[in-house]
């Protein structure tokens, strides 16, 4: 039992803890969406803007969300819209939220496990106000990330009861909440090899017949009144029904993502390049833990120009200091948890399995780091054992090195108000980034800015045109350039740009409406083929389920210019109804106008 000081002042952390959280991110409410994957997630998912219904409730457990499946994550969406609409500040809040709630039960669970109230919440802390937890929390469509981190500390916690109490309820609530997080995110997969580490420490329930209790004794609060030792292989059996349900979820990621094209195959990006940009990345993470600086969203692969010292380096610093932890972890064992803990839980996005075409991701970093903050809250105190002042040295450095995190993570929310200011930091502080000059031009667009976003696109188009890895986005420049043109009048270039992006990207029903569109209704008597608009806008509607009223609409168009009324009436129908259903109203007014011309046997012209 805890004395009432010692309650008060646990209490007095939390509150601390909280109101820093939400200084830190306090910008973030009056951050926009942005048109980097916000879009897919929220803005123009249908059954996302739609809110909890019953319909929706199947589709996030039936199908992909965006080439993943995490159906809470998606259902967690869809109640935001509920209660918000899209009104960004309240998606906004819901992640703020999610991030303070982690951080609690991040202090209360080594709390509980170490018994070193201060460190503890140093640890919290650092993972409350490290600005490499900005993209996380800021970014909408990062949801799954502070979602399923809440449900990994939330499994921690119920893992700790159950190592008190080893009893078939607890263990099955474990089951409970890792399922939780593994259906908020995929790469949660690892949390039953960081539960094996919490057993070597600071649970201890590893039996060490060649070390000295002593050793962990001194480190874990834990164990004083919890020691139970059971052999490595009972450990490892013990977390046999979790690491089943890993494996499934694995196999069903891969599949998602492999059918979606999100996955790179080895022809494309061959294993020893990933294996080297890995290395590389591994190293560059820890840099950016320790020096947070020139962060962007997306940081662009190297490809085939990576420089052949920069894995060789890597490789031999993470050789030496896997081989100085080894030496002193005897001792100390906290070191070897912190290391494997970071080293583990970032092999489901390290890159050997490329999804996407980014080098890394600040967001990966979001529970890898949480080991380095382990082993500096930790080891400082050791370090500084002999200084005479080593209370107010090291509560001085702390504050120093927090308040800093602090300020720069405020700075870095500030990046995220909108889709400029977003894509043009990462201009400015990444190199050959074709990705966010597509983002810049399409914010540029939106804007009806459209030399300059055609100033943009073209840019993309020059990084790397013949790197394999970057075709997707070629495909999505392409497209881009076509919708602006189009919207210019442009209708010839407008063609030809976006038969280019169906070219390179042939499953891309978004890109095969925009091209229907503008066959079936420009006024230019020579570009107009409704027989390919027809085609095109049916193979838009094939790959969507014809669930999408935007690709139900094109195709009604394509049927009209075709001369085929009662199919471009009966189709108009559909969309005007399944975009009633998803309360995109203004739609459905649009095709309704539209579907009176159709009645008058009048094809639609832009």
């Amino acid at each position: 039992m805890m004395k009432l000081s010692e309650q008060w002042n646990v209490f007095l952390i939390r509150v601390a803890l909280a109101l820093l959280t939400f200084a830190a991110f306090a910008q973030v409410l009056g951050n926009e969406f942005v048109n980097y994957d916000d879009t897919k997630y929220i803005t123009d998912n249908p059954h996302v803007k739609r809110g909890i219904t019953g319909e929706s409730v199947i589709w996030a457990f039936t199908e992909s969300h965006f080439f993943m499946w995490h159906p809470l994550t998606s259902l967690s969406h869809m109640l935001d819209c509920s209660l918000y609409g899209l009104n960004p500040r309240g998606h906004h809040l819901t992640n703020l939220i999610l991030h303070t709630a982690s951080v609690l039960l991040l202090f209360s669970i080594l709390r509980k496990m170490t018994g070193r109230v201060c460190t503890a919440a140093f640890v919290a802390a650092a993972f409350a106000l490290h600005p490499l937890n900005v993209e996380s929390v800021a970014w909408a469509a990062e949801r799954k990330n502070v979602l399923s981190g809440f449900f990994w500390m939330l499994t921690i916690a119920a893992y700790i009861r159950y190592t008190k109490q080893p009893r078939i309820a607890n263990y099955l609530l474990v089951v409970l909440v890792f399922s939780f997080a593994l259906m908020s995110k995929p790469t949660t997969v690892t949390l039953p090899f960081v539960l094996l580490l919490l057993d070597y420490w600071p649970l201890g329930r590893f039996r060490r017949k060649w070390q000295n209790k002593g050793n962990f004794l001194q480190h874990s609060e834990f164990l004083k009144s919890n020691y139970q030792e059971l052999p490595p292989w009972r450990l490892a059996a013990e977390k046999n029904p979790l690491l089943i349900l890993s494996v499934i979820l694995c196999v069903v990621t891969i599949a998602t993502q492999k059918g979606g094209g999100a996955l790179k195959g080895t022809e494309i990006l061959p294993l020893g390049i990933r294996m080297a940009n890995a290395l590389v990345s591994y190293v560059s993470y820890i840099g950016k833990i320790i020096y947070p600086a020139r962060l962007a969203v997306f940081y662009p692969h190297p490809a085939f120009n990576l420089p052949a010292w920069k894995p060789i380096v890597s490789l031999v610093v993470l050789v030496a200091i896997s081989a100085a932890i080894v030496y002193f972890g005897r001792r100390r064992p906290y070191l070897i948890m912190g290391w494997l803990w970071y080293l583990g839980t970032l092999v489901p996005v390290i890159g050997i399995v490329q999804s996407g075409g980014q080098a890394m991701a600040d967001r990966y970093t979001y529970l890898p780091a949480i080991g380095i903050f382990i082993m500096a809250a930790w080891g400082a105190p050791e370090l500084f054992a002999q200084w005479r002042y080593r209370k107010i040295i090291l509560g001085t450095a702390a504050t120093i090195l927090l308040t800093a995190m602090l300020i720069c993570t405020h700075i870095q929310v500030r990046y995220w108000k909108n889709s400029l200011t977003l894509a043009g930091h990462a201009l400015e502080v990444t190199k050959n980034n074709d990705i966010m000059h597509n983002s810049y031009g399409c914010a540029l667009f939106e804007q009806n800015r459209f030399d300059e976003a055609l100033s943009q696109f073209n840019s993309a188009l020059k990084i790397n045109p013949h790197n394999r890895l970057a075709h997707g986005n070629m495909g999505k420049v392409y497209a881009n350039m076509g919708v602006v043109y189009a919207q210019r009048g442009q209708s010839d270039l407008a063609v030809k740009y976006l038969t280019g992006a169906a070219r390179l990207k042939p499953d891309d029903p978004d890109v095969l409406n925009d091209l229907a569109w503008v066959l079936a209704t420009t006024k230019n008597d020579k570009l107009r083929n409704p027989g390919d608009a027809v085609k095109f806008a049916r193979n838009a509607c094939e790959l969507t389920k014809f669930s999408q009223p935007e690709h139900l609409d094109t195709l009604a168009a394509a049927y009209a210019a075709a001369g085929n009324f009662p199919e471009a009436i009966a189709t108009a129908e559909k969309a005007v109804d399944l975009a009633l259903s998803f309360r995109q109203k203004e739609l459905a007014a649009k095709i309704q106008k539209q579907l009176e011309l159709y009645k008058s046997n009048t094809p639609y012209r832009e």
